[in-house]
């Protein structure tokens, strides 16, 4: 393994062929034989092998040995806890520790994480309008939830707003619920539907919430699916989040806090409708300086991604509302999805302690989308 540039707490994944039947896999480091935390997910006859590499510099190699073994081998040390807690709600705990829920019960007229613990055990994401009387925090667009996915125009659908006639993402059920001691792993299928209830768009969201700390990494992977006899439109529209952010009261600029993007640009006035490959708001809580980093994945589509992103706190990843971006009408961002076909999404969220340049967002990043090559 090895790569041009620093690796700092990267998550990685392999696949190697699975030899016959096994019980377990041991992962040692090839050089100090020491065993390292690792976890596993076999598909068909390949193995699917993720580990964190933690302080590989620029043009290091690293070499392990992966072993498999027909005995289970139980997982010691810290892990990535998924739980239950009630028919509307899974808990994350890394190491030990709560990070953030998962709300997608039948109330919830989006699911949504909330709330996101950042490095100094405090919350990156406001709190209203689940949690009312914060300090510091305003009481506008209720919509903004914490983390989440949305789209104000779906075939004429507004699943962006809480309105009387918004439509619902609606959960489904559960693929995977699973933890680890590399991550905890939730797939979740939904369907976008309207007002009445008709579907629209059927979609799997997958999150993975990695065992890094203080800083936390969490992948979010998003397949939509046209109905199998109807088009879908993703309108032009300022108003939606395919990932979607609203930070703490305090963090917001309007309050001292600060937005930043891979191209230097600072606050709304040079961040709001732009295009960028990643977006990072920061800002005090409990006066301690934290950050939130969006990633735009290379292959998404129309990336580097516009961004809707305000003073006032929000922060979303949007690549459809390009006529009101570019304030040009003729510049059309309708995306239409034909009947039957998919359209697949990748981000990352990085939560790390100081501003951009502290958290040393722009490796994060290579990391992300350059991670160490591996050679099996």
């Amino acid at each position: 393994v090895g790569g041009n540039h620093d690796c700092l707490s990267v998550p990685m994944t392999v696949e190697l062929e699975a030899p016959g039947s096994f019980e377990s896999i041991k992962l040692v480091d090839a050089s100090s034989k020491v065993p390292l935390p690792c976890q596993w997910e076999q598909v068909d006859e390949t193995v699917r092998l993720s580990w964190i590499i933690n302080g590989l510099e620029s043009g290091q190699r690293k070499e392990y040995n992966v072993i498999f073994s027909d005995e289970a081998i139980k997982s010691e040390g810290s892990q990535v806890i998924v739980k239950t807690v009630d028919d509307g709600r899974l808990d994350i705990e890394i190491d030990g520790n709560f990070f953030t829920s998962y709300y997608y019960g039948e109330e919830v007229i989006r699911p949504y994480l909330h709330p996101v613990i950042g490095p100094y055990g405090k919350s990156v994401t406001r709190g209203y309008p689940m949690v009312t009387d914060v300090p510091g925090e305003n009481t506008d667009h209720q919509h903004h939830r914490a983390i989440y996915v949305a789209h104000g125009e779906v075939n004429k659908v507004d699943n962006w707003s809480e309105s009387e006639n918004c439509g619902r993402i609606v959960h489904r059920s559960f693929d995977v619920v699973s933890s680890g001691p590399i991550y905890g792993h939730i797939i979740d299928r939904l369907d976008w539907v309207s007002n009445q209830g008709e579907l629209v768009l059927k979609e799997v969201r997958e999150w993975k919430f990695y065992n890094v700390s203080p800083s936390k990494i969490v992948d979010l992977n998003l397949t939509f699916t046209a109905p199998d006899d109807t088009d879908v439109v993703f309108g032009d529209t300022k108003e939606g989040g395919l990932l979607s952010l609203r930070v703490a009261g305090t963090m917001k600029v309007s309050s001292g806090g600060k937005m930043e993007n891979s191209f230097g640009g600072v606050n709304e006035l040079e961040v709001w409708g732009k295009r960028a490959h990643w977006c990072d708001y920061s800002g005090p809580v409990d006066n301690q300086w934290v950050g939130v980093a969006l990633f735009d994945h290379p292959k998404n589509l129309r990336h580097p991604t516009y961004w809707h992103a305000r003073n006032y706190g929000l922060m979303t990843a949007n690549p459809f509302g390009i006529a009101t971006f570019e304030g040009d009408p003729s510049r059309n961002g309708d995306y239409t999805l034909s009947a039957g076909t998919e359209l697949k999404c990748r981000y990352r969220i990085y939560i790390h302690k100081g501003d951009a340049r502290e958290g040393k967002v722009a490796e994060k990043y290579h990391n992300y989308i350059n991670p160490p090559k591996v050679q099996v």
